[in-house]
């Protein structure tokens, strides 16, 4: 999930403002690694040096007030207020403030007004910063201010450092590190707060007032529906998470599965589970990239695995599933995704996912396009994935305690507002969630209307065995 935390904040222009060697330093002193991995692919979070102080002007913070005036000046009239680390109260407008930030030290103020999208999210981490009040409202107000704008945070020190950035390959090496950053610390952790099955992806709600596992197990079977799944068909999944799709379309479809993934601990995870369950003659799951797939299938499916693909290499997972899909073949893309082309959030590729790209619907496209594929259906369910967030977000409030306790309340409040920013995220518009629905040009063996979807009767389709 590469989620975009921050919206756009306006830069300042004008006035008092600090000298270059004073950035510099401010830049060089902020260099936050709370979440770096280990030789063997673990998450690093304990006994880690915070950020080193650095000495400023002493004197009534008119400097910072300014610089908070100037980045705040967008938001509007909101019942927001900054408490300064002297504990001066700065409201953003006229309503008395329902929520506040609180700062803890002058470096955190400096380091979110240079760089909001970055900063906001560390500072929070290391406790450097508090929000006195319902995070999840604050991040809403924002977000809603500039979902239409199509931007994201900037500070003073952002146009500086999107020189320097420069967007990483996801090669196989490359994403075998970024898989395991997220997916390889440690099973017990998903388990507190993910469905049974540890799905880990969008839930279908066809009822509001469903369980997570139940609407875990509906968009399963709302996947199997869309792609038409038929006994003895050939199935490739192209990230297959900790196996629950998988298994489910063998065990309830009767189809044969190849499942690729590059996560050691989900993949050992899936397989122990297809021995128990009986369905490892059916379900073969292989620790390879999509880059590795080998074979020819009735169905591709990937759920959640083009945000780790990036742009730059559309073009080979097209070459893939052209390669391996038949000539009656179809398939699904199901990915968080965006209204528009947007660079993806820093924060959360730094600290969350690194190497994550939610694309626009036209970039999904793009995957099919090239080889003649035809779209018989996009769908999206992004307030469903603001639900299953909900979910996932009271599922861990009430497990933070074992979550400290395997890691940091560092690691607890980073979790926090990843998981709390997506949520709003999906409920603004900021993210997406597409289901694309593709088959071969051509291809008329097809549903003739979407009634299966709702376990009704599809009305033969009389195209179905022409080759016009």
């Amino acid at each position: 999930m590469g989620t975009s935390l921050q919206p756009d904040m306006a830069q300042p222009s004008a006035g008092i403002q600090p000298s270059a060697p004073q950035v510099s330093e401010l830049l060089e002193a902020s260099t936050i690694r709370p979440a770096e991995l280990g030789t063997d692919g673990s998450l690093l979070t304990q006994n880690e040096p915070r950020v080193p102080q650095t000495s400023f002007p002493k004197g009534n913070y008119r400097l910072e007030r300014w610089l908070l005036r100037k980045l705040l000046d967008r938001l509007g009239d909101l019942p927001v207020a900054v408490i300064l680390p002297n504990g001066e109260e700065l409201p953003l407008g006229g309503q008395p403030p329902k929520i506040r930030v609180r700062f803890h030290d002058r470096l955190a103020l400096w380091l979110v007004a240079l760089d909001p999208e970055l900063y906001f999210g560390d500072c929070y981490m290391e406790g450097r910063l508090d929000v006195e009040g319902d995070l999840g409202q604050l991040l809403q107000m924002v977000f809603r201010r500039f979902a239409l704008e199509g931007k994201r945070p900037a500070g003073l020190g952002t146009r500086l450092l999107s020189l320097m950035r420069r967007t990483a390959s996801n090669s196989l090496a490359r994403s075998r590190r970024n898989v395991a950053h997220h997916y390889d610390i440690g099973d017990e952790f998903y388990e507190l707060w993910l469905d049974k099955e540890l799905v880990y992806t969008c839930a279908y709600f066809p009822q509001p007032d469903l369980s997570l596992e139940q609407a875990q197990q509906a968009k399963m079977e709302h996947v199997c529906r869309k792609v038409w799944l038929r006994p003895g068909e050939m199935v490739v999944e192209a990230g297959c998470g900790w196996g629950a799709l998988a298994l489910y379309m063998a065990r309830h479809y009767g189809v044969t599965v190849h499942a690729y993934n590059i996560s050691k601990n989900q993949i050992a995870y899936a397989r122990r589970r297809a021995k128990a369950e009986g369905l490892d003659d059916r379900v073969q799951f292989i620790e390879d990239d999509y880059r590795n797939i080998q074979g020819q299938f009735d169905v591709f499916v990937s759920i959640g695995m083009l945000e780790h693909v990036g742009p730059a290499h559309y073009p080979t997972l097209a070459k893939v599933i052209d390669r391996c899909l038949k000539p009656q073949g179809r398939g699904i893309l199901h990915s968080i995704g965006r209204d528009r082309p947007m660079e993806g959030d820093r924060w959360i590729s730094r600290r969350i996912f690194p190497g994550a790209y939610a694309p626009s619907l036209r970039e999904m496209l793009n995957v099919l396009e090239p080889h003649g594929f035809s779209v018989l259906d996009v769908e999206n369910l992004r307030l469903h994935y603001a639900m299953t967030l909900q979910h996932w977000l009271d599922r861990f409030e009430t497990h933070r305690h074992q979550v400290a306790q395997m890691f940091d309340q560092r690691f607890v409040r980073m979790w926090r507002l990843y998981l709390t920013g997506a949520r709003t995220a999906f409920l603004t518009g900021t993210l997406q969630l597409f289901q694309i629905v593709f088959t071969r040009t051509g291809q008329n063996a097809i549903p003739w209307t979407r009634a299966g979807l709702y376990g009704q009767a599809v009305p033969a389709n009389p195209y179905a065995s022409s080759a016009e």
